[in-house]
C-alpha cells in the first residue's frame, strides 16, 4: 500500500473531499498547510512563533519556515502510518526540499496524486459554491441545493457567495497554479511518482478509482 501521498490538483478538483475520504478509508493523516500553521502558532513551537510574527507583520512565511514546519510535523508519531500533504509542496524549490527532508525522517513520498479538471468545470464549480454563514455547511447552486433558496439545511443560516469564489479571482489563482504548481507534475513524472485520476468523475467513483490504486 502506498501511504506517504502528495494530493495535487488545481483549486476547486476536489481535493479536500477526496482528502478527507482517504483518510478516513485508509486511517492516514491528512495535513494541509493551513492546519499546520494553525496548530504549530498555537502549540507555540520555534517555528510556530516564527511563522506567526511574519504573518502578523503581513508578510508571506519565507520556504525556509515553512518547510521545517512541514519537517517538524511529519516527524510525529502519528504519520508512522501514512500522510496525506495537501497544498505542499506548491513549487519546485518546496519539493525539491522536500525530497531531502523526507528521506532525512525516513518517511519517502510513495506518489503525488494529481487531479486534472479544466478550467471550464472549475469556473462552474467554484462560482456556484455556497456556504453557510453560522456552521459553514457547504452548498452548490446546481449540484448540491438547499431544501429553501438562500438558507442552510442544518441550523437556518443564511448561505453565502466567499469573496474569492467567483469567475475573476479563480482565473488569477488558476494563473498562480499554472505557473508555479503545474511544473510540479514533470517533477514527479520523471521521478516516477505521478499518477493523475480525471476529477470530473463523480465523487464516489472518484474516490474509488484512487483508493483502489492506492492499496495496491
Amino acid at each position: 500500500m502506498k501511504k506517504n501521498i502528495i494530493l495535487m490538483g488545481p483549486p476547486g478538483a476536489g481535493k479536500g473531499t477526496l482528502a478527507k475520504q482517504l483518510k478516513d478509508e485508509l486511517h492516514l493523516v491528512h495535513i494541509s498547510t493551513g492546519d499546520m500553521f494553525r496548530d504549530a502558532i498555537q502549540a507555540q513551537t520555534e517555528l510556530g512563533k516564527l511563522a506567526q510574527k511574519y504573518i502578523n507583520d503581513g508578510h508571506l512565511v519565507p520556504d525556509e519556515v515553512t518547510i521545517g514546519l512541514v519537517k517538524e510535523r511529519l516527524s510525529q508519531p502519528d504519520c508512522e502510518a501514512g500522510f496525506l500533504l495537501d497544498g505542499f509542496p506548491r513549487t519546485t524549490a518546496q519539493a525539491e526540499a522536500l525530497e531531502k527532508i523526507s528521506r532525512e525522517i525516513s518517511r519517502e513520498i510513495d506518489v503525488a496524486i494529481n487531479l486534472d479538471c479544466d478550467h471550464q468545470e472549475l469556473v462552474r464549480r467554484i462560482s456556484g459554491r455556497r456556504v453557510c454563514k453560522n456552521c459553514g455547511a457547504p452548498y452548490h447552486i446546481e449540484s448540491m441545493k438547499p431544501k429553501q433558496d438562500g438558507v442552510c439545511d442544518l441550523c437556518g443560516g443564511p448561505l453565502y457567495q466567499r469573496k474569492d469564489d467567483n469567475e475573476e479571482a479563480l482565473k488569477v489563482r488558476l494563473e498562480h497554479y499554472d505557473s508555479e504548481t503545474k511544473p510540479l507534475l514533470e517533477f514527479y513524472s520523471k521521478r516516477g511518482l505521478l499518477e493523475s485520476f480525471n476529477s470530473l468523475l463523480g465523487k464516489e467513483q472518484l474516490f474509488d478509482e484512487v483508493s483502489s490504486f492506492l492499496k495496491k
